[in-house]
Order: C-alpha cells, then sequence, then structure tokens
C-alpha cells in the first residue's frame, strides 16, 4: 500500500514538473510587426496664374488701334497746332504734305477741301481737290495742279479767290481755324476745274463712304 502510495506521490511530482517546463519555455511573446510608414502624396507642379482677361475699355481700345483708321495727317503740323507760316500767303503759300491710312473697300475716288470757317465773310475756300485716285496715300509738299498721283492726276476745283490752285491761310487779323476735310468715295466725279467747293459736294451726296479732317491754326 505504502508502494503504491509512493508511486502515484512520484508520478504527480513528475507531471507537475513536465507542466512547468512547458509554461516557462514553450510560450513566445509575439511581436506585432511595425506598421509601414505612410507616404505623402506628391504634389503637382503649380501651373503659372492665368493672365487677367482685358476689361471691356481694354479690349476696346485694342480694337480700335488695330483697325488703322483712316486717318488725315501731316508732318507740317499737328492736329490742332499752328501751320507754319511756309504754307501761308506770309510764306511760300505752298500746300503742306498730307498723308492718310488705308480707305474703305469699294473707294474709287478721293476728295479734299481745305477751308476758314472764321473768316469774317464766311467760310473761305482754300482748297479744291477731287478725283484723287484711291492707290494715293498721300500728297506731297507744294503740290499742283496737272501733277499725277498713281498714274492719275487730281483735278484742282475752284477756291473762293477764283483760282484753281491752293491758297494758303491769310487771316485778317487774329487766329483762325484751317479744315483739311478728306473723303472716300465711292464713285468718280464728273466735273472740271471750274467747280467750286458746292459743287463738288453736291456731287459727292450719297457717294460718301467715309470721311477724316485735319485742323490747322495760323494768326495774324
Amino acid at each position: 500500500m505504502k508502494t503504491r502510495l509512493f508511486s502515484v506521490f512520484c508520478l504527480g511530482i513528475l507531471f507537475m514538473a513536465a507542466c512547468a517546463g512547458e509554461q516557462g519555455s514553450g510560450a513566445t511573446l509575439t511581436v506585432p510587426a511595425t506598421a509601414a510608414p505612410i507616404e505623402q502624396p506628391t504634389q503637382a507642379p503649380q501651373s503659372p496664374a492665368p493672365s487677367p482677361a482685358p476689361t471691356a475699355s481694354e479690349a476696346s481700345s485694342e480694337a480700335i488701334e488695330s483697325s488703322l483708321p483712316f486717318e488725315l495727317i501731316s508732318t507740317a503740323f499737328e492736329q490742332g497746332e499752328p501751320i507754319p507760316a511756309k504754307y501761308s500767303c506770309n510764306g511760300e503759300d505752298i500746300s503742306p504734305s498730307l498723308a492718310w491710312g488705308d480707305p474703305p473697300e469699294g473707294t474709287q475716288s478721293l476728295a479734299l477741301t481745305m477751308d476758314d470757317p472764321d473768316a469774317p465773310v464766311g467760310t473761305w475756300d482754300h482748297w479744291i481737290l477731287f478725283n484723287i485716285s484711291p492707290d494715293v496715300r498721300e500728297l506731297p509738299e507744294g503740290m499742283k495742279a496737272g501733277m499725277k498721283l498713281e498714274g492719275v492726276a487730281p483735278v484742282f476745283g475752284k477756291n473762293s479767290w477764283g483760282r484753281s490752285d491752293y491758297g494758303g491761310p491769310c487771316p485778317p487779323s487774329g487766329t483762325h481755324r484751317y479744315f483739311f476735310k478728306l473723303y472716300a468715295l465711292d464713285t468718280t466725279l464728273s466735273l472740271d476745274q471750274n467747280a467750286d467747293k458746292t459743287q463738288v459736294l453736291a456731287a459727292m451726296e450719297g457717294h460718301i463712304l467715309a470721311k477724316t479732317e485735319l485742323m490747322g491754326t495760323f494768326s495774324h
């Protein structure tokens, strides 16, 4: 009996030792894997900021500049400025040089008048010129009757002196304004050198495609 109890006791001790060994060496600590770093999204390169759209006034200004208007100018004087004495009765009394841009499509001829609305007797006509070739873009200084431009000789009409030529500024006193007016016409005029400004304007009626003017002053 004692022998059996001893055997059972020994078996129990061996069983407990085996269990203790398994608990001490069998369990392993599981270390969680380190999380991979989160990559920041790559920023796309920034495009340059778009240029601001032009305002309505700027767009309008650009449109006007690009249209190159039918404008009369002179190398002798600026708009509203004094006309040099060279082109007056005090000087050589020759016509100043004039130039302009392209006339409208369909232009068949050009006409030019020069007058003084400040004359004491009413508007005084200094220069009447018509049937200028539509290909002409300038009148030279000292333009004379019979001079051909682009193969065509413009017609000189009759001024207030009763002459078919240019007569420069010659006011009796004070400062007067002198208007050079250029007309683009859809026809040529069936008039000769005896036509005055009234007749020329009447013949142009209904045929004016465009008009431009240049004003200069002269004082006595």
